[in-house]
Parts: structure tokens; C-alpha cells; sequence
């Protein structure tokens, strides 16, 4: 790692007035220089209540459209234009409004991995760790489309009883994480607990000890007396577990769990982004609006 290039992001961050947020997916070099590290939804919150004038998310498209969308007048740059979301691109809002189409009363639920379109067209959002209490809180009478993550989506049915409308998305580096996977890994390791991101599928929920978000799994293994882990969500959060708990041990399910669109972004890109301004992430009205009205309702029902 640079000291020079190191050095030279910190400078353009002042010159910019810019924070750096990263999400816990992304390589250990990108965290370790961010201001902010988490999940996408908390990690818009935390810049929109900065005084910072940019705000360089390094993570994903929908996650920095949840910047702009909840701080519209701060410049948002993506450092990679090309890092996507494969299940958010799953379903758009033509298709989406189809499904709404063909059940006229039903609540719209999407979860934030999801485009500022289909937020648009969305009654509430909600994150992986807010995702039981919100459908909770809704009126048990109504109808309920989820999109665009059928595991997300499969989890709250297994948790809640609430029978939803499930859009068939996934995350494609979330079910490369087999059972098989996981159960070698603790014939290895039997005294490890397995903590598993709900966008897994469901035979590797049925396994696991813990279902958490990302945040979920960083606030359990600070508060748990279990010093082995094994890690069922992309491994990048291990970078940061490890940081945060020097003294315990973390196995990641499998080698595969790597999302290629989280690792696209790398110093010299941040770098550039903020020697640039490049490349700035814009949502238009009325789009904007619609969806930080569901990001709102969310919020209303669940303060983050």
C-alpha cells in the first residue's frame, strides 16, 4: 500500500469537504481508509448527518442512489461506475408495476438492495436487519409484495408466518454458499458458531446458529463469550470482525463467497473519483422523492 497514494486521498478528502464510506464487503484496504464503514442504508444515514459536501461511497450502485436519495444536495460519487448489484438489476420497474397491476391492494415491500426506481414504486423499504419488524408492523389484513430477494423474502415468511408475494431475485454470491460448504467447514472447526446472512438460501439458513445482517453479525461477536465463527455472507466482513475482535477466530463458509462488483473499487480509484469528481450518482424527481418516501416510512416504523 502507497503512503504516497494514502496521502494523497486524505488531501483531496479536505480539499472536497468529502467523507469516505465503505461498505463491510469491501476489500480490508478500502475500509481501513474510510470514515465510515457498515451496511448501505446506515452508512447513507451517517454521511446525510455530516458536513460534508461529497460523500464517496465505495460499495454499489443502489447504495450510493440511497446516498443521493437522503442527501440531495451533497455531490455522490461511485468511485467504479461499473460496480452493480446483479439482484437489484433482477427487477425493474416496468416489471414491477406489473406485479403491482395484478394485486391492487397489496403493500409494496422492497428491500434496499433494490434501484431508486423500484423504491420509487415501493410503500416501504427496509434493510436485512429491520426486515422482520417491519413486515411485522404491517396490517395483517393487507396484501404484501416483496421484492427482489426470494431468500430475504423466504426468511420472514420462516420467521413470521406472513404470507408474502416473493419476487424470484437472489444474490448470486450469497448462493454460492452451499451446505455442504458450511458443514465441512465445522467437521473442521465443531466448537464454531455459524452466523449466516439472511440473503443465504434456505438450506443454509436451516443450518446456521445466528440469521444476521452484516451489522448483526459485528454487534453479536462483540457481545458473545463464543470465540470461533464461521462467516456464511461475503467475506469481506471477516476484514473488519477481525479488526474489531483481534482475539477471536473467524472461517469464511467457503472461498467462493467473493462479490466480483464489491471488489472493482480500489485506492487509486478513490483517488481519482475525488481528483475528478467522478463519477457522480444522481437520482431525477420525481423518482428521488417517491422513493425517500418509502425509505421514510421505513424510518418512521424503525428509526435507524
Amino acid at each position: 500500500m502507497s503512503a504516497a497514494l494514502l496521502e494523497k486521498i486524505q488531501t483531496l478528502k479536505k480539499q472536497r469537504n468529502a467523507v469516505i464510506l465503505a461498505h463491510n464487503y469491501q476489500p480490508g484496504e478500502i475500509q481501513d481508509i474510510a470514515d465510515f464503514t457498515g451496511d448501505s442504508l446506515g452508512l447513507s444515514v451517517q454521511a446525510a448527518q455530516t458536513d460534508a459536501e461529497v460523500i464517496v461511497f465505495c460499495g454499489v450502485l443502489f447504495m450510493a442512489e440511497t446516498a443521493a436519495i437522503l442527501s440531495p444536495h451533497k455531490t455522490v460519487l461511485l468511485p467504479d461506475k461499473h460496480a452493480g448489484c446483479p439482484m437489484a438489476d433482477m427487477i425493474n420497474a416496468r416489471q414491477l408495476r406489473e406485479l403491482k397491476d395484478q394485486h391492487p391492494e397489496a403493500l409494496v415491500v422492497c428491500y434496499v438492495n433494490s434501484t431508486a426506481k423500484v423504491k420509487a414504486l415501493s410503500d416501504y423499504c427496509c434493510t436485512s436487519g429491520n426486515a422482520l419488524e417491519l413486515v411485522s408492523s404491517l396490517p395483517a389484513e393487507r396484501e404484501i409484495i416483496f421484492v427482489p430477494d426470494k431468500n430475504l423474502g423466504g426468511f420472514i415468511i420462516d420467521q413470521t408466518g406472513r404470507d408474502m408475494i416473493l419476487w424470484p431475485g437472489y444474490c448470486s454470491t450469497h448462493m454460492r454458499i452451499l451446505a455442504a460448504d458450511v458443514l465441512t467447514v465445522r467437521e473442521e472447526h465443531p466448537n464454531a458458531r455459524v452466523l449466516a446472512h439472511p440473503e443465504c438460501s434456505p438450506d443454509v439458513r436451516a443450518i446456521a446458529d445466528e440469521l444476521l445482517s452484516t451489522g448483526g453479525m459485528l454487534k453479536f461477536v462483540k457481545t458473545t463469550d463464543v470465540s470461533e465463527f464461521i462467516i456464511a455472507t461475503e467475506n469481506g466482513i471477516i476484514h473488519s470482525l477481525q479488526n474489531q475482535n483481534p482475539d477471536k477466530r473467524f472461517y469464511p463458509a467457503t472461498e467462493k463467497a467473493m462479490c466480483p462488483n464489491m471488489k472493482k473499487i480500489s485506492l487509486e480509484k478513490v483517488a481519482w473519483a475525488l481528483e475528478d469528481m467522478q463519477y457522480q450518482i444522481t437520482v431525477p424527481e420525481p423518482i428521488c422523492s417517491d422513493a425517500r418516501q418509502s425509505l421514510d416510512r421505513m424510518l418512521q416504523v424503525i428509526p435507524e
